[in-house]
């Protein structure tokens, strides 16, 4: 029995849909680790700078920064009423609406971003698998070692000894 084939790619792409589905989508949030006692900076990595600069809070380059220093501020006050990540991000989400969020919700429409990119990326590589295997396959009618039967046409056998005498006489 072949090891390498289209059964043994569906079950290695089970074992991974399984896998993430059991380990749910909290494991792709990265700042879900400390949800009761967040850092300023786990808090500013969260949430996007609303200057146009396309960065997070955290990291805008921006000298003081029209949007992101009355950020950091807003953010240390809800750290400081001792509310949870979740909680301050609900706040800002509430305030300025969802583009505020540095990477999408896990909900709603939303899970498609972070579900797609995975089911597309796992059937390309069944796609691609599939053809490798078909390609590998032996052709049943041709084992091993034997020749492929020449044409019997005798109009194309006259037609390529002319050619091939045509060859020869030029070189």
């Amino acid at each position: 029995m072949n090891a390498i084939g289209p059964a043994s790619g569906l079950r290695w792409l089970a074992a991974i849909a399984l896998a993430f589905c059991l380990g749910g989508c909290e494991a792709l949030n990265p700042v879900a680790s400390d949800n009761k006692n967040p850092t300023q900076g786990q808090v500013e990595s969260s949430l996007t700078c609303q200057c146009g600069c396309g960065l997070t809070v955290h990291s805008c380059n921006h000298i003081n920064c029209s949007s992101g220093e009355p950020l950091k501020v807003e953010i240390a006050g809800q750290i400081a009423k001792g509310r949870t990540l979740p909680e301050i991000l609900s706040h800002f989400e509430n305030k300025y609406g969802e583009i505020i969020l540095s990477s999408p919700t896990t909900r709603g429409f939303n899970l498609a971003a972070w579900t797609v990119p995975f089911i597309m990326l796992g059937l390309g590589t069944l796609g691609v698998g599939l053809v490798l295997w078909r390609w590998r396959r032996e052709d049943p009618d041709i084992t091993a070692g034997e020749e492929v039967p020449p044409s019997t046409d005798p109009e194309l056998r006259a037609r390529l000894e002319d050619e091939l005498k045509k060859f020869d006489d030029r070189n």
